[in-house]
């Protein structure tokens, strides 16, 4: 579910940094260097370009696009062995063994363009890929920088999916509401904790007073996870 243009600059206005996504057109304007704050910097999605090798793949059985799959899958290999180590480590493997497959790519891509027809699906996946590329390969200079957008898109799969219950939030200040009830559940499930438990135990701490006005920060999802190991370490 993609904001249209103007409500992407209204919802990452004061943003300054990196930011993953699609190709959607409405994060150009994001781009340029005289928005305020100054202009972001996007990181595109490689999964997203494997996709279209995959799909051309499937549906042709072509074998182009067959070697692009395994040249990517190369790369994917390596991400799945640095996974979960510090950003400094996972930016040493990139520059020493991810950077020559990603700079053997692009030539090889380029020559294969130049022997196919330009109107073929495969073309356009070559394309895509190319015309993406310096964002693409922005994850090699910055080890915080996911090579694709795939966890985020899995964790907002059950906000798009549900999202016809949002028409019945009522008003801007009942939507409001509703988004941040909806972070606080995908933050939850990404410390591992369960929502419902989680949030019932919040609202009976909050409606009891057990937890303080002043202290309600200790109700975030990382604080409350910790605050539930702290009796078992003690004992």
């Amino acid at each position: 579910m993609s904001l249209l243009p103007g409500q992407t600059a209204c919802h990452l206005a004061g943003f300054n940094g990196v930011l993953q996504v699609d190709a959607y057109g409405g994060y150009n304007r994001l781009t340029k260097a005289d928005r305020p704050g100054g202009a972001v910097t996007r990181a595109f999605c490689l999964a997203h370009a494997r996709r279209k090798f995959f799909e051309v793949h499937k549906a042709t059985g072509c074998p182009i696009a067959a070697e692009a799959l395994q040249r990517i899958a190369e790369i994917y290999a390596i991400e799945a062995r640095i996974r979960g180590t510090s950003a400094d480590n996972r930016l040493r493997a990139r520059q020493s063994e991810t950077r020559l497959l990603f700079d053997a790519l692009k030539p090889w891509l380029m020559d294969r363009l130049a022997e196919i027809s330009a109107k073929s699906s495969l073309a356009k996946a070559i394309r895509y890929t190319l015309g993406h590329w310096a964002g693409l390969g922005l994850f090699l200079t910055d080890g915080r920088v996911e090579v694709d957008n795939n966890t985020v898109e899995r964790t907002i799969r059950p906000i798009s999916l549900g999202r016809k219950n949002a028409l019945f939030a009522g008003s801007d200040g009942g939507g409001e509401t509703w988004a941040i009830l909806a972070s606080l559940i995908n933050s939850a499930k990404l410390h591992n904790l369960a929502p419902q438990t989680y949030v019932a135990d919040v609202l009976e701490r909050i409606v009891s007073g057990r937890t303080k006005v002043n202290a309600l920060h200790e109700l975030l999802p990382w604080n409350w996870k910790a605050l539930q190991a702290q009796p078992a370490q003690a004992a």
